[in-house]
């Protein structure tokens, strides 16, 4: 996949585990480790914008595109 998701890098520079991140956001950590493994195919503008509030970041910072 083109697209990468950078999610537990920026997790371990903010020492924050799946549990906090997921509990802060609203989602379950089932669907987090879907989106922080690579298995998301879509991801809502308000979930990414939660986590760029909680691990103070842009979403520049967690999706990054590779070319194949």
């Amino acid at each position: 996949m083109a697209i990468v998701v950078n999610l537990d890098v920026m997790m371990a520079r903010r020492k924050i585990g799946a549990g906090e991140l997921a509990e802060k956001i609203g989602i379950t950590p089932a669907n987090l480790s879907i989106l922080k493994n690579q298995k998301a195919k879509a991801v809502r503008f308000s979930t990414l914008e939660a986590i760029c509030e909680v691990l103070d970041c842009q979403p520049g910072d967690i999706l990054e595109w590779r070319k194949d």
